[in-house]
């Protein structure tokens, strides 16, 4: 199924959270932020304890059968029929395209093929689902906006990301120049690859400096750690967040 031909729920009443590696390990306040803005929608949020990873890195890296024995923990504590929303594009894109064939011609394949086609991106959900309505309550502000290959690419996604911003009146929204180009982290390829992930970060950092913008963000965290550690290692002031962190800051009022 085709994102553009893809049908789009109702507001259930619960819904699994699927954390992912990164904000379990760093960034934790992106996690519990998008946990927040689908509380606050009315709905109740379950995150079992015995999700892990995604698997992705093992699949992208060729070993699928230990891909497969990651992702079918995530079958068994997700298995209830409830949408699983993934604050990734990364990760959701995994779930969402890749199970499937994953486990093409596995006991398993009909359960990834249903998983598969309940997963959803945090602001795909938040727009096409929840669609939500947002109040900026914040200072004024310049923001960059800097969406992942896989969130524009493989979930179709990076209007979600802009329609949520648009609605904070005080954030002015700068996509840089070469938006659509990769910020050189891909996971496992600035592992393997090094040298031109650097340079890729690189120029991609210079482009978000470029901006003027004051803040920079993201709706995947492996983004957000390569570009703001290398804005870091060269001393640029302009402090990133995921979306969710974000959009919770913004909206948020008193709490």
């Amino acid at each position: 199924m085709s994102e553009e031909t893809r049908d789009y729920p109702e507001q259930p009443a619960r819904v699994y959270f699927f954390g992912t590696c990164l904000v379990d390990l760093f960034y934790p306040g992106a996690g519990m932020a998008g946990i927040r803005l689908l509380e606050r929608e009315g709905v109740e949020v379950i995150y079992p304890q015995e999700q892990t990873c995604c698997g992705q890195p093992a699949w992208n890296s060729g070993y699928r059968d230990q891909a497969r024995r990651v992702a079918r923990v995530q079958l068994d504590c997700l298995s209830e029929p409830l949408p699983v929303v993934v604050p990734s594009g990364s990760c959701a894109g995994m779930m969402r395209h890749h199970y499937p064939e994953l486990f093409q011609g596995d006991r398993d394949q009909p359960r990834a093929r249903e998983l598969a086609g309940r997963v959803y991106e945090l602001t795909e959900f938040l727009v096409r689902v929840l669609r939500v309505r947002l109040r900026d309550l914040g200072p004024p502000l310049r923001v960059a906006l800097h969406t992942s290959c896989s969130a524009r690419r493989e979930m179709g996604v990076a209007e979600d990301h802009l329609a949520l911003l648009r609605q904070l009146e005080n954030v002015e929204l700068v996509e840089p120049e070469r938006r659509e180009e990769c910020c050189g982290f891909g996971g496992t390829f600035a592992v393997k690859h090094p040298e031109i992930s650097a340079v890729m970060v690189r120029d991609k950092a210079d482009a978000i400096r470029d901006t003027g913008a004051a803040r920079l963000v993201s709706g995947d965290c492996g983004c957000l750690m390569n570009i703001d550690g290398h804005l870091r290692y060269r001393e640029v002031d302009l402090p990133a967040d995921h979306i969710a962190g974000f959009l919770w800051e913004r909206t948020r009022g008193a709490d």
